[in-house]
Order: structure tokens, then C-alpha cells, then sequence
């Protein structure tokens, strides 16, 4: 089968992971894939056998026509026999592309329970039509698209991303030498938080919540993986709140998988989400996860760990301050539960499903 996957872009986010990771995989089937991007450098990169075209959209109007144009000469040369779209942008201009370059299938996902305000949710609802099947990454975020107007009630379906279950091993030895490597203090302990440093991801509300816990618990340290437009701002926040030498903003990272290895607690402290998979990674990787109930993080959770509502830092707090209390057998046991529902998200069970949808089933 011949499949383009059409994405917004291939910076470093969850999202485009999980349209590479899904490329990766196809293409380990023997599936003939290339992606598609809207804008932007290439941040997370495919394995060779993929092919990428660059579609080199600006946001002028005469932009945009070039870069239809451009993605619907690519639909006509390389014929695929299925486009999956990912993300608003991607979603929107490939519905429109079809008009004018015919497409044998046409999947579009959206990847959040928010992607914008009441003209995009307009602008879904009327080029509807235009998807064969179209799929959001949890049933909490089908229903916002629903109840906001987006797609008629039915029509969106839910389709859970995946993740690389053996990258994010648990297994006992990778844990203790990822620890060591990274963390090797033996007198402290590290809370970690993997995330775009962006208003969607709270790391504010994390650090105004870290600043009372610190003085609970004085022996445990905040770590911050990844970088965004907020990360002057929350340095300036780290410095007003005197957490200069409890919290590390690490910048992007190659080795979250080793990160999440070494951490004692992961949060996540998201004001909306759509699916959640650095919990799903945290989950996998053997660590117990405090995180808010934005999105589908719930649906990925499904009872394990300490979910606390949105936006509620007394709330926060308190699961923060339980994780790190507990002793060891009941921790032994939440992260057993949390690594077995992480097996049910491993990525080549998403890879069957999409398939599916790509024939038709």
C-alpha cells in the first residue's frame, strides 16, 4: 500500500513523534510511505525508507495557493492509495487540496481536545465531507469536537496513539544504570516533567505547586525536558520563587527514555490535552505518574496513578506529596498495573488499527 501521512510539520512534539513513529512502522511492514510537511525544519526525522516532501507553506494567501498547489502535485505524481492527515492545518488544507487533486481515501486526525477557537470548529464541521474517516486520539477529545460543534455527533472516531513500548523499557537494570548516569545523587530524589514549554502544558502552575512541596520535601529536585516559547518566562518564575538550585530546565532531549527511567515521580501538569503519551511513556518506563485529567490522559491512565483535576494546584500538591510517600509495595504494585495498560497502547497495535481504517474496515 502507498500512504502519505500530510502533517503541519516535524518539529518536536508529541504529536509529529507519533506521525514519524507511525511512518517507521508502515514502513517496517513494507508499506511504501512518505510524509508531507507543512512548514518548518525537520526536528523528528524518519528512518531512511520514508520519503519526505517539504511543501514550504507561509502563512500570505498567495502561500497558502503555492503550497496547495505544491501538496496536490505531490498527491498527482506519487498516487498514493491512502492520505492521512494530522493536525488542524494539515487536517484543513488537505480537505481543500482534495477539490482540486483526487484522493483515493482520505483519513484526517486531529491530535487535542482544543485546536482552536469557533472558526476553526466551523471550518471542520464544513469541510467535513470533504474525510472519508475522520479520528481524534481519545473519546474525551471526540466529545469536545462534538459538543463544540466540529463534527456531526458519530462521525469522529477515537483512536488512541502508541508508543513504543520496548524503547520505554522498565526493566529493572536500564532503570538503575539510567539513574545512575543521570542522577546519581542517591540523597536526593527527581521529579520529572517532559513537555513543550507552552501555555497548554502549565509548567507555571507546576513551579508555583513545586515551590510549596520544595519546602516540604527538601531532598527532591524538579527536572523540565523540553524548550518553547514560555522558557524565558519560567526561568524568570524559577528565579522569583527561589528554585534556582531545586529546578533544571533541560531543554530538548534525545534520551527521554532514559529520563523517564530515572525519575522517582513523572507529572504533568497540562491545562488541555489530547492524548497524553508522555504519561503513556512515563507509565511504561516503570515510574509512577501524578498528572491532571486534561484530555485523554484519563482513557490512558485508566485507574493507575494519581489523576487530579485540572487546573487544581491544592489538588496537585497533595498527589505529588502521596507518590512520594508511598512505600515500596504499593509503588511495586501501581507501576506493574501502569506498565501492563501501556502494553495495551503499544504502538504496532495502533499501526494494525490504522491499517484497518486505511482498507476500509
Amino acid at each position: 500500500m502507498r500512504i502519505l501521512l500530510v502533517t503541519t510539520g516535524l518539529a518536536l512534539g508529541g504529536a509529529e513523534r507519533q506521525v514519524v513513529d507511525l511512518a517507521d512502522r508502515l514502513a517496517g511492514r513494507g508499506h511504501d510511505v512518505a510524509i508531507a510537511y507543512l512548514v518548518g525544519d525537520v526536528e523528528v526525522r524518519p528512518a531512511a525508507a520514508v520519503a519526505l516532501f517539504p511543501l514550504g507553506f507561509t502563512k500570505s494567501l498567495p502561500g497558502l495557493v503555492r503550497g496547495c498547489l505544491h501538496l496536490g502535485r505531490v498527491i498527482r505524481q506519487w498516487r498514493p492509495d491512502v492520505v492521512h492527515s494530522h493536525m488542524v492545518h494539515a487536517n484543513l488544507l488537505t480537505r481543500l487540496v482534495r477539490m482540486i487533486s483526487p484522493m483515493r481515501r482520505l483519513v484526517c486526525t486531529a491530535h487535542n481536545t482544543n485546536e482552536g477557537g469557533r472558526w476553526v470548529s466551523l471550518a471542520y464541521r464544513v469541510t467535513d465531507r470533504l474525510a472519508d474517516v475522520s479520528t481524534n486520539v481519545s473519546q474525551e477529545a471526540v466529545e469536545a469536537f462534538e459538543r463544540n460543534g466540529a463534527v456531526p455527533r458519530g462521525r469522529m472516531l477515537a483512536v488512541h496513539n502508541g508508543i513504543d513500548v520496548g524503547l520505554f523499557s522498565d526493566d529493572p537494570e536500564r532503570r538503575a544504570d539510567a539513574r545512575n548516569r543521570l542522577f546519581p545523587d542517591r540523597t536526593r530524589r527527581l521529579l520529572l516533567s517532559v513537555g513543550r514549554l507552552a501555555e497548554q502544558k502549565n509548567h507555571a502552575g507546576l513551579l508555583r505547586v513545586f515551590a510549596g512541596f520544595a519546602q516540604r520535601l527538601p531532598d527532591v529536585d524538579l527536572w523540565i525536558a523540553g524548550d518553547g516559547p514560555l522558557r524565558a518566562t519560567l526561568q524568570q518564575q524559577c528565579a522569583e520563587l527561589g528554585l534556582e538550585d531545586r529546578v533544571v530546565l533541560l531543554g530538548s532531549r534525545s534520551d527521554v527514555p532514559d529520563l523517564m527511567r530515572a525519575a522517582d515521580v513523572f507529572v504533568l501538569a497540562s491545562h488541555f490535552e489530547g492524548f497524553g503519551l508522555v504519561v503513556a511513556e512515563a507509565m511504561a518506563s516503570g515510574t509512577p505518574v501524578v498528572a491532571t485529567d486534561a484530555g485523554g490522559v484519563a482513557e490512558v491512565m485508566a485507574g493507575t496513578g494519581f489523576l487530579v483535576p485540572v487546573d487544581d494546584e491544592v489538588a496537585l500538591g497533595h498527589a505529588l506529596d502521596e507518590a512520594f510517600a508511598m512505600e515500596a509495595g504499593r509503588r511495586s504494585a501501581m507501576v506493574t498495573t501502569a506498565r501492563r495498560r501501556a502494553e495495551d497502547l503499544d504502538i504496532e497495535r495502533s499501526v494494525d488499527g490504522w491499517l484497518r481504517l486505511y482498507e476500509g474496515q
